[in-house]
């Protein structure tokens, strides 16, 4: 079983932030499945990785394409964890369940710490995912660098 990470953004934006997550993934040889709430959304994350960083290349796809099983890192609002799938990261509000957090190896919950519904959100996820005994840390970077704040064994 693996675990979820919850990182609570406060000093950086999901876009300064998910492809440095996305390259430690990478680092770890994981094919990545990046789920969201609408196709609007992950089509401007699929441009923000496409113009990436002077510092490297995140190879990835928007779901839909002829090669979605292929992609080191499938950006989808809709798509299922397959077997092939060893991350998953959810973003602007998109939900796991302890299913989803069983089969991979690492997920992940990245919510905007300004916004209270986020914030909310994700401590319900937290419960939930707890509840049914999934493994869960809790990430902060308000003190400018991130730390853990929270453990949970499941």
């Amino acid at each position: 079983m693996g675990a979820v990470y919850f990182y609570h953004l406060t000093r950086q934006s999901l876009q300064d932030t998910l492809p440095v997550l996305l390259e430690k993934a990478r680092g770890a040889g994981w094919r990545i499945l990046v789920r969201g709430q609408t196709r609007e959304r992950m089509a401007w994350l699929d441009e923000r990785l496409w113009l990436g960083s002077d510092s490297g290349f995140l190879p990835h796809g928007l779901c839909g394409g002829a090669h979605d099983a292929m992609q080191p890192i499938l950006l989808s609002e809709v798509a299922p964890i397959d077997a092939n799938i060893d991350c998953v990261m959810a973003v602007d509000g998109a939900r796991l369940d302890a299913k989803d957090v069983e089969t991979v190896s690492r997920a992940c919950v990245l919510f905007d710490g300004t916004d209270p519904e986020a914030v909310d959100q994700a401590r319900n996820q937290w419960r939930d995912l707890t509840t049914a005994g999934c493994m869960a840390q809790y990430w902060s970077e308000e003190s400018g660098r991130w730390e853990k704040k929270a453990e949970s064994g499941g």
